[in-house]
């Protein structure tokens, strides 16, 4: 996928690496872990490196269900210490990222008041004891009582509630009538991990030169103790050297550990899709909450409004990481079963999916153990390369995202004998730093940045990207705010302000990662003409690689996510701008 190849200069994230091409530390893997780590490291003054083979948290991370959660089914599983862990963090980026991570109203439909009782110690010990079966009342009253105590501190979420099915269903009255009572507890959610991903990636390289970083770069092999890098848009090769070297690849650890000559098999990751529906009725259905609840089969499944439309899921499956994972028709099929099994008189059908997605989780290798009840706690493995430490992250997931960075930087620092100087606890996270949490804050927030542009527009743009915002709208005083043709809520100069900032390689980088423009079904053969012709202006693009980008960002769309796109027209129609 080398659509730009053919452009002269030398990226200059690259050159930075090519210039001085070595470091303390070299992180390969650029998901939510990778740059936590990267950003973590990089406060504590240390030269240190991230490279990433695609584009910045586009791999992974790029697949949740945009949960920031304590994870109330652990429980079952025995893992307390990982439950106690995500409330924390839960709490923490409640606080410290308030422009993405917002509290979430969730709502478990109960069919049952004693099922999964007599099994769940089994699976506690075991975690496989018994058929896996839908949960009762009683089971999930004492978890969410557990739950609860777990989250104490600060108050930062209200305690659960339980109705019976009179009140339940005054509640949500579309909700499927046999059902006996309702469970309603508060988690949190965050409606744009890519972009939380990209602000935590930001606040590392403004530490100062001492912390660079790379998207579209992979580590191919080894070298003269060295780590052989290939610049993915390119073609280029080099050799970085490091003291330490972090893997914090995903799901695909073992596979960066097999490209450095470190054989391993710690990863036994499984597939999860998602879709996403332009269902009006069920949107208003779910009253602005997060349906949850596990399946007989032992899956989640979620119903999440989110963006206007309603996202469901997931999938728990075994996968081939050397497989690109896609949502099959058979788990559009299993999630229509899902919904119908919810909310029985709502029709939901292929036409209303706009956007689908899969992505392999980064789970430990498991055996026999049920999908299910892999543990989604997360170990950090040490071993040698040639004369550097090799440190392969093995499991993680977005809540714990901070904490487990600190313990990796730990670990990184106790080998480079050097001592924390920074904390990120607590810390404020790119725009959310002085974010007006508030009704008043925000009026006056808006009301002082609404003088450059609307009011209404300084609140969207606010509620884009937090206070960071304020960057944004000081661009578009100087350059103008032309809305998109095709996406009136974006401007073109927005666009290009992100295209020339955040390290945009692709056409695919701004529609699905910079914005969330395909994952609203907002992507069509105009819309990615349009971009194409804005981003070819900032980066150089000969007709031929825009052209190029259209069709690759099209193709992209049509085969991982369900997307109906890549008329030749929308060719034509860019390179006629």
């Amino acid at each position: 996928m080398n659509a730009a190849s053919s452009s002269s200069a030398t990226r200059s994230s690259v050159q930075s690496l090519t210039e001085r091409p070595h470091a303390q530390v070299l992180v390969i893997g650029g998901g939510i872990n990778g740059i936590a780590t990267f950003r973590d490291l990089a406060l504590q003054g240390v030269d240190v490196v991230l490279v990433e083979r695609g584009d910045y948290c586009s791999g992974a991370s790029a697949a949740s269900s945009h949960m920031i959660h304590g994870g109330v089914r652990y429980l079952e599983n025995g893992e307390f210490r990982l439950v106690k862990e995500s409330v924390t963090e839960r709490n923490g980026l409640l606080k410290i990222a308030p422009h993405y991570v917002k509290p979430l109203e969730t709502t478990i439909p109960i069919f049952t008041t004693v099922s999964g009782v007599l099994s769940a110690p089994g699976r506690i010990l075991t975690h496989k004891g018994g058929k896996p079966k839908e949960r009762g009342a009683a089971l999930i009253k004492i978890g969410l009582t557990m739950y609860d105590s777990f989250s104490r501190d600060g108050g930062a979420v209200p305690r659960h509630r339980f109705h019976g099915h009179k009140k339940s269903m005054a509640d949500l009255p579309k909700l499927n009538d046999n059902l006996k009572y309702t469970a309603t507890y508060y988690d949190a959610s965050v409606h744009d991990p890519e972009r939380l991903a990209l602000d935590v990636l930001r606040d590392g390289l403004a530490q100062g030169p001492h912390a660079r970083a790379a998207n579209y770069v992979e580590a191919v092999g080894a070298s003269d103790g060295g780590v052989v890098l290939r610049d993915v848009v390119s073609g280029e090769e080099f050799t970085v050297k490091a003291d330490v070297v972090v893997n914090t690849s995903g799901p695909w650890t073992d596979l960066t550990n097999e490209a450095l000559g470190e054989k391993t098999a710690y990863m036994g990751g499984t597939k999860g899709s998602h879709i996403v529906l332009d269902n009006p009725e069920l949107l208003a259905a779910t009253k602005g909450r997060e349906i949850f609840f596990e399946n007989n089969d032992g899956r989640i499944v979620l119903i999440y409004p989110l963006k206007g439309k309603v996202m469901v899921g997931t999938t728990d499956l075994e996968a081939d990481v050397r497989e690109p994972a896609v949502c099959t028709e058979e788990e559009v099929d299993y999630f229509f079963g899902l919904v119908k099994h919810v909310f029985p008189t709502i029709d939901v059908n292929r036409e209303q999916i706009v956007y689908r997605f899969s992505g392999i989780r980064p789970l430990p290798g498991h055996g026999d153990t049920a999908p299910g009840f892999v543990s989604r706690d997360y170990r950090i493995v040490p071993s040698t390369f040639g004369t550097a430490t090799l440190l392969s992250l093995v499991g993680g997931k977005w809540t714990t995202f901070r904490a487990l960075a600190e313990h990796l930087s730990n670990e990184v620092l106790e080998r480079l004998h050097q001592t924390r100087s920074v904390s990120t606890l607590g810390m404020p996270i790119g725009g959310g730093r002085d974010y007006p949490t508030t009704d008043d804050a925000r009026t006056v927030w808006v009301t002082s940045h609404g003088r450059e542009v609307s009011r209404a527009r300084a609140d969207m743009l606010l509620e884009r990207y937090g206070t960071r915002a304020a960057a944004v709208i000081d661009e578009l005083a100087e350059s103008g705010d032309t809305p998109l043709e095709n996406a009136a809520e974006y401007s073109a100069q927005e666009i290009e302000y992100l295209v020339r900032t955040e390290s945009v390689v692709h056409l695919s980088d701004v529609l699905q990662r910079r914005t969330s423009l395909a994952f609203t079904g907002q992507a069509t053969d105009a819309l990615l003409a349009e971009l194409g012709s804005i981003t070819a202006g900032v980066l150089g693009w000969s007709s031929d690689e825009t052209a190029a980008e259209i069709a690759e960002a099209a193709r992209i769309l049509r085969e991982a996510h369900g997307v109906a796109v890549g008329s030749t027209s929308a060719k034509e129609d860019a390179l006629s701008k």
